[in-house]
């Protein structure tokens, strides 16, 4: 049994975060995320594609900003169950939760954080017969390193922003980049559609419109993609790799059936306090959460998670009184017997 204060449910930016200010008020933090490595989104979907509404940081890579977070909390040790889901959910007698996960780690707390960004995410995936053969094997869903296709041959079906930005920075990596989409016409930033279209008229992108890739030719690993032009008879196209890029469904999985309040897949929360749920003890914050004015951003998930660390303390010590100092002020006291301070003020008489 892994026993914690408060026990995070998703290791992304905002569940991050929640374990710098919780450690502020001398409060532990494990937690749980069904991913491999913490982040989020922002590792495991667009680790180099920059943020610009961070503050302080006019632009910011998503890794990079993973790793800033992880850099900030170290010095409060928190506690990682990583390529787990969280199950199921059981109240004690106490007041404290026991959350189980998919594969049977116990995690005992006294309040539970729900940090789980959108939910888990299922790749929209095209309509072709042979398509999941390939998986792992040249069929990629979501880039994570780029340098993957170095000086490979890729193709990218989508119309969308991601299909978009990724065709342009390709561009600079694989040996051919070919931009397949069904229609002539792209739903995407105005500058990235001029992007596509000078970078097709120098040769260094070829587009294929309106048409479809139907088909996947190779034995274990993507050796070429059929393709039908509308109207047109099917024609093969050598590749390395097919990287389908048709968005991403989210689901809030298990935490669905916790009895918590949802609207429109997400969890209601009080936001005129605390953002608890309407089972005291339960938080959501962050993208998983929804209230009237809810904004789905980062820094709102930074802000959301100070109120709830607040609660969380007077929640576990009702009969104290936690006095708020800014850390120029108090400094900061890592659980590893660190200390961040402001440079003391030097006494000295002037003659």
């Amino acid at each position: 049994m892994i026993t914690t204060d408060i026990l995070i449910i998703g290791a992304g930016p905002t569940g991050l975060f929640t374990v710098f200010e919780a450690g502020l008020l001398k409060l532990r933090c494990h937690l749980i995320d069904a991913l491999p490595q913490a982040g989020g989104q922002c590792s495991e979907i667009y680790p180099k594609k920059p943020i610009y509404d961070i503050p302080a940081y006019p632009e910011i890579l998503a890794g990079d900003l993973t790793d800033k977070l992880m850099e900030q909390i170290k010095q409060f040790e928190p506690g990682f169950t990583l390529g787990e889901r969280a199950d199921t959910i059981e109240k004690q007698e106490d007041e404290t939760f026991i959350v189980t996960t998919n594969k049977g780690t116990k995690h005992h707390a006294k309040v539970v954080a729900i940090a789980g960004g959108l939910g888990s995410f299922e790749p929209r995936k095209p309509p072709i017969p042979n398509i999941a053969n390939f998986e792992n094997a040249g069929v990629e869903y979501i880039i994570k390193d780029p340098e993957v296709y170095r000086d490979k041959k890729v193709v990218i079906a989508g119309g969308g922003d991601s299909a978009l930005d990724w065709s342009i920075f390709l561009t600079d990596v694989a040996s051919s980049v070919t931009l397949i989409h069904r229609r002539n016409e792209f739903r995407g930033a105005l500058d990235s559609v001029d992007k596509v279209q000078e970078l097709k008229n120098a040769g260094k992108i070829e587009l294929i419109t309106p048409a479809e890739v139907v088909g996947i030719a190779g034995t274990t690993q993507v050796e070429g993609v059929s393709v039908i032009k509308k109207g047109g008879e099917p024609f093969t196209i050598e590749t390395d790799h097919f990287i389908p890029l048709f968005g991403l469904s989210p689901k809030l999985g298990p935490i669905a059936n916790w009895g918590l309040e949802i609207e429109k897949n997400a969890i209601k929360v009080n936001n005129a306090l605390d953002y608890q749920t309407n089972i005291p003890g339960i938080y959501a914050i962050g993208d998983v959460n929804t209230y009237p004015g809810k904004l789905k951003l980062i820094l709102c998930g930074f802000h959301e998670a100070t109120l709830m660390c607040q609660s969380a303390y007077k929640r576990i010590f009702p009969d104290k009184k936690y006095v708020m100092k800014y850390t120029t002020v108090g400094g900061v006291d890592g659980f590893d017997g660190s200390r961040k301070e402001a440079p003391k003020a030097v006494v000295k008489k002037i003659e």
